[in-house]
């Protein structure tokens, strides 16, 4: 028989019942995954539909799976960007269009202050001028930006008889930067033509949706993913090639260059995220290298979001609840079971 020391077969006893009653404790813990970091992470809500309903499907699995310190903060893409690189926040951007800012987010990634955890539209995105299938069925001629100027009566302003309305992009949009300067370069206001801005992005899609509405003309800027395009037969004119060069002076406030005409590139749209995120909390950055989803997924996301008069947190959620079989696939099963849970 073994002689047991400090405290013999009592405090044996004792400690094995201690280690039976805790060991399922341990392994719980260990089987359950967590956050990784105790620092806040913000997430920017933008003020287009897609990226501020992808923004709430992401808080609540950071905060509802992964027990989370999560903030969703309002955003665009130039306040925002610009935001990450120099103070590391938001955290999160999960739709961030980096056309626009593709020099300073290169520049920024090189200096190891940002990082892109991953495409969040894995097919590309699509961006220009639209009108009605409609319209181009009834002038078939329609298919080029130089056609559709020659005609401005077809696109009548009701604001200013004579004259052509283009509906461009709201204020603080990096698109009205590009948008305001094809109306210039194109000499549009020579030709008939009026630069409307709406206000907002609600106030964009309100006018396009009574254009459709009254099969009435329209000629507009949007882009892709959308509820808009996914809803509405729309036809995107041709502005002609490429040109990157002209595009990022376009869009550059501080380019002293004449603006030049271009096709909108399609924009890389990532979830870009502060460095730290992948420094201190891998598994959040290992979860956003899973997320990227397809304009038809997104589109049918969006158009349930239209058409039931939803907000993006509404949106989120149906996703979440009537998506399982894409969203579970980002997380790990302890994260889904607790995300399903609290959905209710």
């Amino acid at each position: 028989m073994f002689i047991l020391k400090s405290g013999g077969v009592a405090t044996a006893i004792a400690a094995m019942i201690l280690s039976a009653a805790t060991a399922p404790a341990f392994a719980q813990d260990a089987d359950t995954t967590t956050c990784g970091t105790d620092r806040q992470i913000d997430i920017a809500e933008m003020s287009w539909p897609s990226a501020a309903a992808l923004a709430r499907i992401h808080a609540t699995i950071l905060e509802k799976g992964y027990g989370c310190k999560v903030e969703v903060v309002a955003g665009d893409t130039v306040p925002t960007s610009s935001s990450m690189l120099a103070r590391g926040t938001p955290a999160i951007a999960p739709e961030l269009w980096t056309s626009a800012i593709q020099d300073q987010w290169d520049q920024a990634s090189t200096e190891g202050k940002v990082v892109e955890l991953s495409k969040a539209i894995t097919d590309g995105t699509v961006e220009g001028w639209f009108i009605p299938r409609y319209t181009q069925e009834a002038n078939p001629e329609l298919t080029t930006v130089a056609a559709v100027l020659e005609h401005p009566e077809l696109f009548p302003d009701p604001e200013e008889s004579g004259k052509g309305r283009l509906y461009s992009c709201p204020p603080g949009w990096a698109c009205e930067l590009s948008t305001s300067a094809l109306y210039e370069a194109l000499d549009m206001e020579d030709k008939n033509w009026n630069l409307f801005s709406p206000g907002s992005g609600g106030a964009l899609d309100a006018s396009i949706a009574r254009a459709f509405t009254r099969s009435q003309p329209i000629l507009f800027y949007y882009w892709g993913p959308t509820a808009i395009l996914g809803k509405y037969d729309a036809v995107q004119i041709d502005l002609g090639e490429v040109k990157p060069e002209i595009y990022a002076c376009n869009t550059d406030p501080d380019c002293t260059d004449a603006p030049q005409v271009t096709a909108y590139p399609s924009s890389p749209a990532i979830v870009g995220a502060a460095s730290w995120v992948k420094d201190e909390a891998p598994q959040i950055a290992d979860y956003f290298s899973k997320v990227g989803l397809t304009n038809a997924q997104i589109s049918a996301l969006l158009v349930y979001g239209d058409e039931n008069k939803a907000d993006a947190a509404a949106t989120a959620e149906n996703f979440l609840k009537t998506e399982e079989a894409v969203w579970t696939e980002w997380v790990p099963a302890d994260v889904a079971e607790k995300v399903k849970a609290s959905l209710g």
